[in-house]
């Protein structure tokens, strides 16, 4: 028996190809030198440094499974592995290169037009321009249907009117894809510059979630865009939710890293605390909830890794995507909370990180579809009918 095999029960690492844990070793010891030393800090602050984008950028992993245009053509699994690295750290530095991977890069690379390629992809894979993807809206929620955003068409442009609310980077972003209606419920995707005229954005500065990450309002009152400004090549919904699937992988794979590094804390803790004479790991309630985030987290982590196999192979995964948010996104917070009770009042301490990783999870198991919105899409998948 390897001498670790607690900490991984199934082997995982034994599943995973030399260039993938090349990937996550590298982006393993990026986060602890480069992001873990600021985290208490920024998110303190609600700061955010924008050129941390430059960094990621450098390391490839901003749009990692694009092969073009500058990207590193690393497949899903990795992608999954750096946003587990990532989000030990913190979910908000998660937020940001699932935003700009699956929520900008993957549009513009899947539908945008040759010439939308070659003039933001090496942009937005470097990190030298920062994006964000304006779908929700204050009133629309998980209806995104309901959207009040919409757009008509003249001779020589489009005309975009509108508000979107929730928005990652919007107050930091050079490039803003927007999805609007018509007066015939089509959806569309605009790709529409910062200095825009009649486009503002303002930031959400009371939030007590996801500190670190500049989220914000956008407003659009009759921005005029361009023909050649639109994406091109979308398939109404289905293109939108493409997006979000990919996006709804990275973060399955993430809270598991805000899981995972919980549980080592809580570990760690217990078996160091000393309390009537005896370490608090001696006790039976301590070990089973030790034992409940073992099993969890590997369990989660097979299911993603299994994902990205599937979707290496181009498999659909709608309905494992489904799964894998409503149940990691459950399960991690979970977790974590078990993790912040087992070290009581020192588990609200900033330094030790867990409280934080709590309270960023009630966002995390918030956007891109909630738990209950998640069922209900697996539910219709299964019955063929419609509760939504």
């Amino acid at each position: 028996m390897k001498e670790n095999s607690w900490i991984d029960p199934f082997y995982l690492k034994d599943h995973l190809k030399e260039d993938e844990l090349a990937i996550q070793k590298n982006i393993s010891e990026f986060c602890k030198k480069e992001l873990l030393p600021n985290v208490i800090k920024d998110n303190r602050n609600h700061s955010f440094d924008k050129n941390i984008y430059k960094s990621f950028g450098s390391m490839g992993i901003l749009g990692p499974t694009i092969k073009d245009y500058g990207g590193a053509g690393a497949n899903y699994v990795s992608y999954g592995l750096i946003a587990y690295e990532i989000e030990k750290i913190d979910s908000a530095y998660r937020s940001s290169i699932s935003v700009q991977s699956s929520l900008v890069i993957h549009p513009i690379y899947k539908f945008g037009s040759e010439e939308q390629k070659k003039e933001y992809l090496p942009d937005l894979i470097s990190g030298k321009k920062i994006g964000c993807f304006g779908l929700t809206e204050s009133e629309a929620g998980s209806d995104p249907a309901s959207m009040k955003t919409f757009f008509e068409e003249t001779k020589n442009e489009f005309i975009i009117n509108g508000s979107k609310n929730w928005i990652t980077n919007a107050p930091i972003a050079n490039l803003f894809i927007i999805w609007a209606l018509n007066d015939k419920k089509e959806i569309r995707g605009f790709l529409i510059d910062e200095k825009t005229k009649g486009l503002n954005t303002s930031y959400i500065e009371n939030k007590t979630s996801l500190k670190i990450s500049p989220t914000g309002l956008i407003t659009l009152n009759n921005v005029r865009v361009p023909k050649n400004k639109i994406l091109p090549n979308t398939e109404g919904w289905k293109s939108v939710f493409s997006c979000l699937n990919k996006a709804r992988y990275g973060i399955s794979w993430g809270v598991m890293g805000a899981a995972f590094e919980s549980w080592l804390i809580s570990k760690n803790y217990t078996e160091n605390r000393i309390m009537f004479k005896k370490p608090l790991a001696a006790n039976q309630l301590i070990q089973k909830k030790l034992a409940d985030m073992q099993t969890e987290i590997n369990i989660a982590l097979c299911a993603c890794l299994f994902t990205g196999r599937a979707m290496d192979k181009n498999k659909n995964v709608i309905n494992a995507i489904s799964i894998l948010k409503r149940n990691n996104c459950k399960k991690a917070i979970n977790i974590i909370r078990d993790a912040r009770d087992m070290l009581g009042a020192n588990g609200l301490l900033e330094e030790n990180h867990i409280i934080r990783h709590l309270v960023n999870l009630e966002t995390v198991k918030t956007y891109e579809g909630a738990e209950d919105i998640h069922a209900l899409i697996l539910g219709k998948n299964q019955t063929g009918i419609a509760t939504f």
